[in-house]
């Protein structure tokens, strides 16, 4: 049976210098025998994989609103996205792959319902009480509001983890400095995979929804060379191809040139820096893992199209105003009478203060839990 000497010995051989070790851990909050077949980060994925906010993310959204469509993204299946291109990454430049899949499976268990807007709301009524950030939200999650263990509060993660989540960093996700996780370091190799692995599936899966749900079209991406080149060369190949198929095979196409560029570029600087160890990559001052400049270049007209197009289309904004009316008066709602929390959660009350108690109730919330507490709460006609 493979034990953890053998594993730290696997580790040794098969992994980078620049890899972070499990044996190099700097442990976990409340202290814990190790696992006899599990490395430490394993035993971090396997949590999350298990826990109630992981689970939640089924009902979250992405883009879309749940109830628009069964086939759109939700958190779950862009996690699981994320979590795919960020091992395929981390394999090939010998990282650590198990810690780069448990960080790509916790980055958005801080999210709460209706995207985006949902965050945007909590952060609005949370103003002078120190804020709403996901990635610090994700952090209290695994720290504190999960209840599974009768040892300690939480999940009790790796340190690595959990800087993971609040160094975790994109057009849409906001590093933030906790002093205990070394705030003025560059995070782990691995974090960087997972920063750059969420901005791919995002952005091309984003791309996918806008297009299942004609909110975009075909013809609207004809002067982004990055779709026109694939489109060209799919044309050449497939002459006959239907246009669904042709889609996910630009779609697909789309990851695979952007992870193969990320890839090489990060590996040539890897090459340059000659890194003996993890901590001399967190010592830089500047992030390792990076596409090309011509990459870069591509992929800025296809970020800029999905912002003016999607994410600020009437439909999508007006899914998001309504989302922010309905985030807004539950919070209300809960403040003026907190007694109509469910009774585990209001014995926090006295701990946190029942604005934080209520922005983590709600933060918890997916969206259709939301839309039927909104109910129960407002229409008169509905049981409580």
């Amino acid at each position: 049976m493979l034990n953890q000497k053998q594993i730290k010995e696997s580790e040794n051989m098969f992994l980078a210098p620049y890899a972070m070790k499990a044996a190099d851990t700097k442990g976990r909050v409340y202290k814990e025998a190790e696992h006899p077949y599990r490395s430490a980060y394993q035993r971090d994925r396997d949590r999350i994989v298990h826990s109630a906010a992981f689970r939640r993310l089924e009902y979250k959204t992405q883009v879309f609103v749940n109830h628009e469509g069964d086939y759109y993204r939700t958190r779950l299946t862009h996690t699981i996205e994320v979590a795919q291109i960020a091992r395929t990454i981390a394999s090939v430049l010998r990282l650590n792959v198990d810690l780069t899949e448990a960080i790509a499976l916790a980055h958005d268990l801080g999210h709460t319902p209706f995207g985006h807007s949902g965050e945007e709301a909590l952060n609005e009524l949370m103003a002078r009480t120190g804020g709403f950030n996901h990635n610090l939200q994700g952090l209290r999650v695994v720290d504190y509001l999960e209840e599974r263990y009768p040892d300690f509060p939480g999940l009790n993660l790796t340190w690595e983890v959990r800087e993971g989540i609040v160094k975790h960093s994109s057009a849409f996700d906001r590093a933030v400095k906790i002093k205990e996780l070394s705030p003025n370091q560059m995070p782990t190799l691995e974090t960087q995979v997972v920063d750059i692995a969420d901005e791919i599936a995002y952005d091309n899966h984003d791309l996918d929804d806008g297009l299942t749900s004609g909110l975009i079209k075909e013809s609207d991406l004809e002067n982004l060379s990055i779709w026109n080149n694939i489109n060209k060369k799919i044309g050449k190949s497939y002459a006959k191809i239907d246009g669904e198929k042709r889609k996910y095979l630009i779609i697909r196409s789309l990851i695979d040139v952007q992870v193969t560029d990320l890839i090489q570029e990060t590996e040539g600087t890897l090459n340059k820096l000659k890194l003996k160890s993890y901590l001399e990559a967190k010592k830089l001052d500047r992030k390792v893992v990076s596409f090309s400049k011509d990459m870069s270049n591509l992929r800025r007209p296809l970020r800029a199209f999905l912002m003016n197009k999607l994410y600020h289309h009437y439909r999508v904004i007006r899914m998001s105003t309504k989302a922010k009316r309905f985030i807004k008066e539950l919070f209300q709602v809960y403040v003026d009478k907190p007694e109509q929390l469910p009774t585990e959660t209001q014995k926090r009350i006295s701990q946190d203060g029942v604005k934080r108690v209520v922005c983590d109730y709600i933060a918890g919330m997916t969206d259709r839990y939301a839309l039927d507490e909104y109910k129960k709460l407002f229409d008169p006609y509905q049981k409580v």
